[in-house]
């Protein structure tokens, strides 16, 4: 990690949040691509574009935001762990969601909602008997 052209804190503050993640180095793939657009020649000869694949979860990160190779890496890894950490809160959040919904759907209903689901049924089944034939009863 120092070949990244940032501070030592800033790359030691990558590392423990990389830690902390439970992301390692080894689970990286890491490729240098051409960038494009602005930047001239520098662009069109250097490979300073960075692609990170995080292979546990398979996303894939692609910075091309500076004209140096080092903090493209260094910016990369910042919106790789970006993206597993607000992967990883998606996944409990809907965990959650789940589980408030089973005890939404197993509470009992309040007493209110009770005497309203009882009146519908009288009101219904008064229409109901509108239907019948005279004399059925």
């Amino acid at each position: 990690m120092s070949t990244f052209s940032i501070s030592p804190d800033r790359a030691s503050e990558l590392a423990n949040r990389m830690a902390a993640l439970g992301v390692r180095e080894e689970d990286l793939d890491e490729s240098f691509v051409r960038s494009g657009g602005h930047g001239g020649q520098n662009v069109n000869k250097v490979s300073t574009c960075v692609l990170l694949v995080h292979r546990p979860t398979g996303i894939q990160v692609k910075c091309q935001d500076t004209r140096q190779q080092g903090m493209n890496r260094f910016l990369a890894r910042t919106l790789l762990l970006d993206k597993i950490k607000a992967a990883r809160q998606a996944r409990a959040d809907a965990a959650r969601a789940a589980r408030e919904k089973v005890r939404r759907q197993k509470r009992k209903p309040s007493r209110a909602a009770k005497q309203r689901m009882l009146a519908n049924k009288a009101h219904r089944s008064a229409k109901k008997s509108y239907r019948r034939r005279p004399g059925m009863e």
